[in-house]
This record gives structure tokens, sequence and C-alpha cells, in this order.
């Protein structure tokens, strides 16, 4: 029984032990980088309130003993006394006058009748006092210190005069010696004691002490709150995950071991002349897991990581970012082994020159935070600044880029990527999803997204999943998918205004027939393999009020990275087939401004095949990029005449066959509408059908 208790003891102990160990440790530490980053003026204010609060508690605990010592002498003062008859009465009768000398003295020399002292409690302890003696047909008033009432009060237990001691009062007293006394208190008013004087300070040091250090902790917990909103470091425990639970991108994780190994093993690498600080760029698209990845290499290095947004450094102010930047440093500083992780830095990464003075303020701070040379305490902090900068599209600082070792560029995820992230985040949830789900459209209609919006949309599918009562499966995911790559949809926009959404109806299902004879004639009318390739997935007639479009096609984006003119040349038939199909409907005063986008993308495409590419020209030249630099911009007179030419004969060639499909055509727009929308097996199902009839 004995050894259960003995080992029950310290393990019931031990965990609050540590956890109030751990907080205490933790408070301290955010103290301490709030005092390292705060100007010299608020450290010193703290600091003298730090003194000032012990220093006037310390005074006015010495006053209140010191009071409470004289309050115990004046108690003893009444041991001795007695009672006697009318002991809470002034004799009215008797003149009082003003004693001369010391009260003691006076006492000694004189016979004694009677010894009155009138009281009145005043602050804790502390009373003040008024001594009437009776002698001679008399009453002689004495006010006597602090020296000498410690010696009455000594004396009263054996002087002849302490039997005839009384204590009387003063809120007991009658009227009529109540106008006495404060007669009195006008006569004593400047011989106070200095016991009395004594009180006031006494509660005014304690009330100062009081205000100073609510004071001082209101100040400090406004200014923690507000600070370590922006600014807070987070230890590798507090981190979620690993390095491991990421799916796919071994490419990016590969470059996170070097990093790891790098630091971990920095004293042999010096041998070989790698000394540089550890800089290192994380660049890519927003969503692909630049900032969770940081977090992670933190973890795995074991140091905590200072999370800050570079949008939050400018303030509006010249050197605002700059003086943010150096109090992330001091934090730094204290802790000498850390990460410090900047995200959204592409703006720092521009030229400098010719912008607001503070941008080049913080960018110039920067620079020199991230200099290869620094002293012994920033030796072992991990800069790594994260961007969404494209080097093809903004010129990049070449100052700035020299400051890093080291370089990740961050991708969107492949084919394989996708389905594999996907099945990730549905295996997190496996008891609430259907077995052997088909994955296939939702992967295709992913192409180009981030793994945040694959999290996304399995998170948005497991919402609608509850919602509804049931399990996630391959309808709910593509469900999922529309709502979030496309949008909120309605139908009652579109349902009040039926010749609208007839040409809507007209209008989409030009795109698809187009796209799909394409198809048709590169399978040899295979069904299967038109539904596995075609790029449409649904086709419908909600308004979308993210684009202000009433109707949409949901579609999935090629795998061709690469295209040829043959490729091109199909996307812009595919683009004017709605266009072509209003026409051939309803004429060519009927088509309508709803193939606005559809133009502006086929003036793109035609001006990248024959301005840049030179595809329709004898010469390979792309005169789109002597203008790149300049203001103007305007299209050459022989590139606008080959667009014209080329838009004219494809749009020739896509009216030419939606003309053949004009039966067809009519056929679907009335299944469209009576259904609203359509997803793509729906339509071939009824292609084939008509087709067959």
């Amino acid at each position: 029984m004995s050894s259960k208790l003995s080992t029950s003891g310290p393990d019931a102990s031990t965990p609050g032990a540590v956890g109030l160990r751990l907080a205490l440790r933790k408070i301290a530490g955010r103290l301490q980088d709030w005092f390292v980053i705060q100007r010299l003026a608020v450290r010193l204010t703290v600091l003298l309130m730090a003194v000032l609060i012990p220093a006037t508690a310390l005074y006015s605990l010495v006053l209140i003993q010191k009071q409470s010592e004289l309050a115990g002498q004046v108690e003893a003062m009444a041991i001795g006394g007695k009672a006697g008859d009318g002991v809470w009465a002034l004799n009215d009768r008797l003149p009082v006058l003003l004693g001369t000398g010391s009260v003691l003295s006076f006492l000694e020399t004189n016979p004694v009748e009677r010894v009155s002292v009138i009281y009145k409690p005043l602050l804790w302890n502390v009373s003040e006092r008024i001594v009437l003696i009776e002698a001679q047909g008399k009453q002689y008033a004495y006010y006597p210190s602090d020296m000498e009432s410690k010696i009455f009060a000594d004396k009263a237990v054996n002087a002849p005069w302490g039997g005839k001691l009384v204590f009387i009062p003063r809120s007991e007293l009658s009227a009529s010696s109540q106008a006495l006394v404060e007669r009195l208190d006008l006569r004593f008013a400047g011989a106070r004691p200095q016991s009395e004087k004594d009180g006031w300070k006494s509660a005014a040091s304690g009330v100062l002490s009081v205000v100073l250090t609510l004071g001082l902790l209101a100040f400090l917990f406004f200014q923690l709150r507000g600070q370590f909103k922006s600014l807070k470091f987070i230890e590798p425990t507090q981190v979620q995950g690993s390095i491991d639970d990421l799916v796919g991108m071994d490419d990016i994780k590969a470059e996170l071991a070097q990093i790891k190994d790098q630091y971990l093993r920095r004293t042999e690498y010096a041998e070989y002349g790698i000394n540089k600080p550890f800089n290192v760029m994380f660049s890519g698209p927003p969503g692909t897991g630049k900032t969770r990845l940081a977090s992670y290499l933190a973890k795995a290095l074991g140091l905590p990581i200072l999370f800050h947004s570079a949008a939050n450094l400018e303030t509006g102010f010249v050197a605002g970012g700059a003086n943010t930047l150096g109090r992330i440093i001091a934090m730094a500083r204290r802790r000498r082994r850390c990460i410090i992780f900047l995200d959204e830095a592409q703006d720092l990464f521009m030229k400098r020159g010719g912008r607001r003075k503070y941008d080049d303020d913080t960018a110039n701070t920067l620079l020199s935070v991230l200099d290869g040379v620094r002293s012994r305490d920033e030796a072992e902090i991990i800069w790594i600044v994260a961007s969404n900068f494209n080097s093809e599209s903004m010129a990049m600082d070449e100052a700035m880029l020299r400051r890093f070792q080291m370089k990740v560029d961050f991708r969107m995820p492949n084919r394989e990527e996708r389905r594999a992230i996907i099945t990730h985040y549905l295996a997190q949830r496996a008891d609430k999803v259907l077995p052997d789900l088909d994955l296939r459209h939702l992967v295709a209609v992913t192409e180009g997204r981030s793994p945040a919006d694959l999290e996304t949309i399995v998170n948005q599918a497991g919402i609608s999943a509850v919602q509804a009562g049931e399990m996630i499966g391959a309808d709910t995911l593509m469900q999922a998918a529309e709502r979030v790559l496309v949008g909120n949809v309605n139908t009652q926009t579109t349902q009040e205004h039926e010749r609208d959404r007839r040409i809507v109806a007209t209008h989409e299902w030009g795109h698809f027939l187009v796209d799909l004879a394409h198809e048709r004639a590169l399978t040899g009318d295979n069904w299967e393999q038109i539904l596995a390739d075609m790029k449409t997935i649904k086709i419908s007639l909600k308004a979308n009020p993210r684009t202000n479009a009433l109707g949409f096609v949901f579609h999935k984006l090629g795998d061709n990275l690469l295209k040829t003119r043959a490729d091109i040349e199909h996307e812009v038939r595919v683009l004017l087939g709605g266009m072509a199909n209003e026409e051939l409907f309803f004429g060519e005063e009927g088509t309508t401004n709803g193939a606005h986008n559809d133009i502006t993308r086929v003036t793109r495409l035609l001006h990248h095949a024959a301005g840049e590419m030179g595809m329709y020209r004898k010469t390979r030249l792309n005169f789109g990029a002597l203008k790149r630099d300049s203001s103007g911009g305007d299209v050459d007179d022989e590139t606008r005449s080959i667009m014209e030419a080329q838009s004219e004969r494809l749009y020739g060639e896509t009216r030419a066959i939606l003309a053949g499909l004009m039966p067809l055509t009519a056929h679907l727009v009335g299944k469209l509408l009576a259904a609203n929308e359509m997803t793509l097996s729906e339509a071939l199902d009824a292609v084939r059908r008509f087709e067959a009839a």
C-alpha cells in the first residue's frame, strides 16, 4: 500500500506543476518579446512603474505598522482605566483651559480628579485623541504628541492618576460636549501628532500602489493583446502535422529536406565554404502550401516560427514597415535560433525607385536584414520570404534576389497528385464516404486548382452531405466543385425571362455541338471515349452572380500544355459557336451581347497565334514583343488583317457546322428549357436518341 501511495502522489501533482511552469514561462517569454521591441521611452516608463509599485507598497506597509504600534499603545492606556459615574459625559460646568507644558509634567505636579481621553478612529489603526484633566475646579486640555502618548501609556499602569483615567468615544458625546471638542479641534489644528499626518500618507501610498499596479497590468494586457495579433512566435510543439502528411509535391519536399540537412549539418557545410545565412524564397501561386510547409520545416528543425504578412508592414507612414521589421528582428535576436516567415512579399521583390518612399524604405531595410554579413545573434535565424511573384510578367529586384541562397518554386498539382490529395482528404472522413468513388471527372475539372481549393471542395461536399443527411458520393463532390469553382447559382433570375432563357440555351448548345462534332471526328463516334474526353461537364440555365451570366457551361481544362495551330483554331471555333447559333436561329440582328466574353477570348487567341507566334506569316516573328515595354500596344495593320481574315474563315466554318445541326439544336434547346440543366452524359444520351429516331 505504501508503494502505491508513493507513486501516485508525484503522478498527480507533476502534470499540474509542469503545466503551471510552462504557462509562466510562456507569459515571461511574451513579456520579454514585448519589452525588446519597445522604444527606449516606453521601456524606461515601464521600469519606473515596476520600481514605484513595490516602493509605494513598502512605504504604505511601514506607515501602517507604525500606526498599528501606536494604536496598541493607546489601547494599553485603556487597560488601566476604570469607568466611573458619568463616564460618557464631560463636566460642562467647569471652565476649560489650554494646558501649558507637557501633559505628563502636569499630571505629576498637580492633584488630579479625573483624566478624560476623548478619541475618534481615523484611518485603519490611527486615532485622534484629546486629553482633558480635571484639577482644582478646572479642566485642562492637552493634545499629546506621539512620544507623549507612548510615555503616557507606559506610566498610566502604575501612576497614581492611572485609576482616574477614562476613555470617551467622541461619537457618543452630548451635543454641548461635541461643541466643546470642536472648539478644541480648531485650537489644536496646528499641533496634530505625526501619526495622524501619516494616516493620509499611508492611505495615499497604498492607493497609489494599487493604481500603479492595475494601470501597469492593464497597459501590458492591451499592449500584448494588440502586439501578438501580428507578432507572435509559435513553438514547434504547437504545429499540427508534419511534412510526411503532405500528399504529392515530392520535388518540393526534397527541397525542404535539403534546407533541413544544410541547417542541421551547417558545420560540415562550412568546411566547404558554404556559410551564408539561411535565406529561403518560396514563390508560387496562392494555395499551394507555402505557409504550411514553412510550419512543418520549423517543427522538423525544432525552431519557433513567426508568421507575418508583408502587406501589414506598410502603415502609410515613412519608416512604418522598417520599424516593424526592426521589432521582428529584436524578437528573433532574443531567441537566437528561430524562423521568420514573411508572406505575401511580392511587392518587396519589385524594382525600387519610382514608388512611394515608405515602400522603398521597407525594401531597403529587408535588404540589410538579409545581407550576408550578420551579427552573432542573427547567425542562426532562418528567413523564409514567400510571394506569389511571377518573374515572367513582373520585373524583380536583382539585389533582393541575390540575398537568397535557396529558392523553392511551388506549382499546381498534376493529375495524379490531385487524385492523391482528394483521396487523402476523403480518407480523413472515410466512414462518411461511399466506397469505390469515381473521381475521374472531379480530378479533370480541378485542373489548375491548388491543394487549398481541393480541400475546400471536399469540405463543401461534407457540409452538403450533412445537410442532406447522406454519405459523400461522386455527385456530392461534383456539386461541391461546381459551388466552389463556379459559385452560387439560381433559377429565379432566368425563369422570369423566357426569351433570354431560349437565347442562352441556343448560345450554350452552339459551343457544345461544335466541340462534339470535333470529338466525334477524332474518335470515330466512340461515345465512351467522347464521354471521357469532352471538356463539358454540365450545361445550365441557372444564373451565375459571380460572372453576371444567365447561364454557364461547367467544363474542365485541357491537359495539353502545348497547343498547336489546330488546337487554337478548334478553341476559336468553339468560342464562336455561341454567336453563330444565335445568328442561325434569330438572324443577324438577333445576336446579343452575351458573346462579349467569347469575342474577347477569340481576339486574344488570334493575336497570340498571328502577332506573337507568327503562325500565319512566312516569317516566325513576335511583333508584339517590340511594344511590350511601351504604353501604346496597338496592333499593326498586317497583324490586324491576318486576325480579321482568320476570324472570318473560322466563323464561316463554325456556322456551316451548326447549320447542319439546327434540328438537333432545337431539340436540345427544348430539353434544356424543361430541365434547366443537363450533365454531359444526359446531353450525349439526348443526342443519340434524337439521331436514332
